[in-house]
């Protein structure tokens, strides 16, 4: 078994090829979005179906790694296009509560339908079953950081 510092390497390179896949995967995301909008609006829609709706808007910026201002701007841009809605939070009179509209969840499974032909044309190329080998490790790495970054 290696020394920990011996691993810095693999494990940095590990993350400058997810660093790079990240970049290239939202570019190619957002050239099949609708005109105006950004994989961070599709992030919002994902994560509310994904966990559920009824969160906040700080709750949101927070489990996304965006800052609140941030936020709070593509909050903007989704409710002004119908795909969230407001409520109030039964729990904080301060702050609201983002819900998913009918067209938000309509707009995520279509956005997700987009990409389908280039889901296609990878799974020609790759071995589908490699990538399905990489998950468990790369569920491990995102629930690793994850529990990290709530330790902080």
């Amino acid at each position: 078994m290696s020394k920990p510092e011996q691993d810095i390497p693999t494990i940095f390179a590990l993350f400058n090829e997810i660093g790079i896949i990240s970049q290239l995967s939202s570019r190619l995301f957002e050239t099949r979005l609708p005109d105006g909008f950004l994989v961070s609006h599709f992030a919002v829609l994902n994560h509310l179906t994904r966990l559920g709706d009824g969160r906040t808007p700080l709750s949101i910026a927070q489990a996304l790694q965006v800052p609140k201002t941030s936020m709070t701007h593509t909050l903007k841009g989704l409710n002004k296009a119908g795909l969230i809605a407001f409520e109030p939070n039964p729990k904080d009179s301060r702050s609201k509560c983002v819900m998913l509209t009918d067209q938000g969840r309509t707009f995520r499974e279509n956005a997700i339908a987009a990409l389908g032909p280039d889901m296609v044309q990878m799974a020609q190329r790759i071995d589908v079953s490699k990538i399905a080998d990489a998950l468990p490790i790369l569920i491990e790495v995102r629930a690793y950081l994850d529990k990290a970054r709530e330790a902080e």
